[in-house]
């Protein structure tokens, strides 16, 4: 498919999706239920309703129906998270607050972190009436004498729930609610896409909630009702005797194609056009549907979207199950797609499955056709057995599927169509598109390293097992992308774990791991990180051949150093670096360039990772390096010095005279240009901060040449501070040992290579430090991480919110609903 259709309007990507719905605390179980024809309806004990808190005498009537299709646990919370206090959380609609847990799962199922998108992000949503305040908060007394009765208006009414989702996710895109009955969720959406297309946001979230007080509970039949006397919802059946309640929250994420596209984002469909029109008053009443309109607001979608009906595949209606609404809603969909082609198109509503949602039912239908188009499958209908007369379905383009059916692709796309119509006129129609092919991506490195991060050990735990256990269930999943999601695509919170993990089997058995060690806590974060350059006593043959393979920036960095030692030494140093089939010269010089080389072009591949040093520090002509990435040196200055000095060691060593050397060398040092430095970084003369008039001075070059070394005592300067990470530039010999020989506890001390008797590989090793400054709180360049390659963002599972009841109810313990004086709520109590 192209970007764009020939009006040249962009179509918009759903890269995210999230929900609590009857029956499913994911997406991922929704689609199973839908897939499965699960009907999510529960069906309620006079007990449990007692127990809710219903009058005894209303559920016991004979025209009471003890069914509805609810959440679970919808009464609890994660306040923590979200920074609320216990009152705070006590206070607030439980709808804002299912909402703005659902905000943040579809913002991590986009795979992009808010705090580090580079763009606005946008709320659209509404909510159910709400009832907490007057039916819970108002009956409570202790409630209304507290000074909080004064500040709960900003958690309950529905003017805040979009605010206040931006507020708690820090979105500062347009955020504001919507609010027109059945149809509120699918106009969110509508409005979201218009948002995006007139550049006010770069993301948007598009959705709503449904939830009653109580949070359980059947319903009264009233005469001319919408609701089913059975407890069944039947779209287009014969028996079809109308809908049942349901309650839940879906949200979706939207973005323009092409810039979901360039993020490489999971991509689940495609909205090719929408539209959004009213009724008007030529109905039977306020609250009848309108089949001219109707089919005005999907004729108009079409045309947005620039596609011929006969291409759309499924049609995700309305669906009410009443025997007035589903023969409409029908006809209007024929008049709509104006067509002489039947039974083309399969329809289908998920009210069947999972109640109606009110203003939550157009996100939950858009959801439902979303997941059917990525999974190329057609879910059934059920509760359907012979259609409704009334909707003459032969001489329609439509069928109505009783089984899951393969989903094929054809000479276009596969294409669904979404309704809403709200009661008192606002229809909404969306027209969706299968997700355009993922490019061929860049082969990623062998090995990856997985980040995990939550605010308590627990959640952790939790975050371990359910990443297990998605990756246990698709066997497909690329690991890289399954990194890159974690890394780029998640906040980082106080409490870190990561691994190492050469494919989907190793990181599995390491997940189940740390899930079982619940007691994880928090770091303490490192505030700087700082450099140590070993010195050429620590470089071993083949310390970095595979990192020299596998990453062009430090290939680049040693090729250069390499070009540039040349004309001193007279062959190439990397016979000294990577001699596993060439034996390199014995030369104290290019056994020095060579170390130079290898710290150097390890310390500029950290930094185009975005770690760089606070402060350094080296041993012996370690501090050659650490000189030249401060810029007292340019770096062939720096390398020519390195290999002098080591030939003036070498014959100092020989001959036992060390002043002539030394004034030898400062008067080669003379020649370069030297400037101040630009990092602080200790010096081995002194042990201290180097100062900017000794590092240009050439006479302290030379008594660094000869002079002992101070490494110890510069190690104690630097653990005068707490928080620093030192770094050794190279393969963890010198570090480990200085650091505990000086029985220095406050400094921790990483390497980026392994020792040679390590049994490790280099890359492995070099990703787990990176993993462990992550883990201290050091910033990441993820995307630099990864070079040339570049990994997908992929559906992951979310945060393991920890939630625990927060509530306040009426003093009673029991709710009055309205018309119980009534003996009946049938047609056989109302007047003729």
């Amino acid at each position: 498919m192209t970007t764009e259709p020939e009006d040249g309007m962009e179509p918009i990507a759903v890269v995210g999706l999230a929900g609590r719905v009857p029956g499913a605390a994911t997406m991922a179980e929704f689609w199973r239920n839908q897939r499965d024809g699960v009907e999510s309806v529960t069906r309620f004990s006079t007990r449990q309703l007692v127990d809710a808190g219903w009058p005894a005498e209303m559920v016991t009537h004979p025209d009471y129906v003890p069914a509805a299709a609810v959440v679970g646990d919808a009464d609890q919370f994660d306040a923590e998270f979200f920074g609320y206090t216990a009152q705070q959380a006590e206070l607030s609609d439980p709808q804002q607050r299912l909402f703005v847990e659902c905000v943040w799962h579809a913002l991590e199922d986009t795979g992009h972190d808010p705090s580090r998108f580079d763009g606005a992000v946008g709320v659209y949503a509404g909510c159910f009436a709400n009832k907490y305040l007057p039916l819970n908060l108002l009956a409570n007394a202790r409630f209304r004498r507290s000074l909080a009765a004064f500040s709960a208006r900003p958690y309950n009414d529905k003017d805040f729930l979009a605010t206040r989702a931006a507020y708690l996710c820090n979105l500062r895109g347009p955020a504001m609610t919507v609010q027109t009955a059945c149809s509120t969720s699918l106009v969110a959406i509508h409005l979201a896409c218009q948002a995006l297309l007139g550049h006010e946001c770069d993301m948007a979230l598009a959705g709503a909630v449904a939830l009653p007080i109580p949070l359980i509970g059947g319903y009264p039949l009233v005469a001319g009702g919408i609701f089913a006397r059975d407890g069944h919802c039947r779209p287009f059946d014969a028996a079809a005797g109308g809908t049942i309640p349901g309650y839940g929250v879906t949200v979706v994420a939207l973005r323009r194609l092409s810039d979901a596209l360039a993020d490489g984002d999971h991509i689940r469909a495609v909205i090719r056009g929408t539209a959004v029109n009213n009724d008007g008053s030529t109905k039977f009443g306020f609250s009848a549907p309108n089949m001219q309109a109707q089919a005005e607001v999907i004729a108009t979608a079409h045309a947005v979207a620039g596609v011929p009906s006969e291409t759309i595949g499924y049609v995700e209606a309305h669906g009410t199950g009443t025997p007035l609404g589903d023969p409409i809603e029908v006809a209007g969909l024929t008049k709509a797609f104006d067509t002489r082609e039947r039974g083309f198109c399969a329809l289908g509503s998920v009210k069947a499955n999972v109640g109606h949602l009110d203003a939550a039912a157009g996100a939950v239908g858009f959801a439902r056709a979303v997941l059917a188009l990525e999974h190329g499958e057609i879910p059934p209908s059920i509760n359907f057995e012979t259609p409704n007369p009334a909707l003459v379905l032969d001489r329609t383009p439509f069928y109505v599927p009783t089984t899951v059916r393969p989903w094929p692709r054809g000479a276009t796309p596969r294409r669904a169509g979404v309704s809403a119509f709200g009661v008192g006129g606002t229809n909404a129609h969306v027209v969706l598109e299968e997700a355009p092919a993922r490019p061929d991506v860049v082969p990623a490195r062998g090995t990856q390293v997985l980040v995990l991060s939550a605010r308590t050990g627990k959640a952790l735990a939790a975050a371990a097992g359910n990443l297990a256990g998605h990756l246990d269930r698709h066997e497909d999943v690329d690991i890289a992308d399954v990194a890159y999601t974690l890394q780029a695509g998640r906040s980082g919170f106080p409490v870190r774990r990561h691994l190492v993990c050469r494919d989907r089997t190793e990181a599995v058995a390491a997940l189940h791991t740390l899930a079982g060690s619940a007691s994880a806590t928090g770091v303490v974060p490192a505030r700087q990180v700082v450099f140590v350059f070993p010195g050429s006593g620590s470089c071993h043959p083949d310390a970095a051949a595979e990192i020299y393979r596998d990453e062009p920036v430090f290939a680049e960095q040693v090729d250069r150093c390499a070009e540039l030692a040349r004309p001193r030494l007279g062959y190439d140093l990397r016979r000294l670096l990577f001699p596993s089939t060439v034996d390199g010269p014995d030369d104290p010089g290019g056994g020095a360039a060579a170390a130079f080389a290898l710290q150097w072009s390890l310390a500029r591949l950290w930094q185009s990772w975005g770690v760089e040093p606070a402060a350094m520090i080296g041993v012996g002509d370690g501090e050659y390096v650490a000189a030249c990435l401060a810029g007292v040196l340019d770096l062939a200055d720096a390398v020519d010095l390195t290999i002098a000095g080591a030939g003036i060691r070498s014959r100092a060593d020989a001959g036992g005279v060390p002043e002539l050397p030394a004034a030898e060398f400062a008067g080669e040092v003379a020649g370069y240009e030297l400037k101040p430095p630009q990092v602080p970084y200790i010096s081995g003369v002194t042990g201290t901060w180097i100062g900017p008039e000794e590092a240009v001075e050439p006479t302290y070059w030379a008594r660094h040449l000869r002079g002992p070394d101070r490494f110890a005592d510069g190690l104690r300067e630097l653990a005068g501070e707490r928080g620093r990470i030192l770094l050794e530039l190279g393969p963890g010999t010198v570090l480990p040992e200085a650091v505990a020989r000086q029985g220095i506890t406050e400094l921790v001390a990483l390497s980026a290579l392994p020792p040679a008797d390590a049994g490790r590989s280099g890359p492995a090793h070099l990703l787990d430090t990176v993993g462990r400054l992550w883990q201290s709180t050091v910033d990441i360049n993820w995307d630099a991480v990864h070079g040339t390659a570049r990994p997908r963002r992929v559906s992951l599972p979310g945060y393991p919110f920890q939630r625990r009841r927060y509530w306040i109810g009426p003093d009673t313990g029991s709710y009055e609903p309205l018309g119980l004086k009534e003996a009946s709520w049938t047609s056989r109590s109302l007047p003729s």
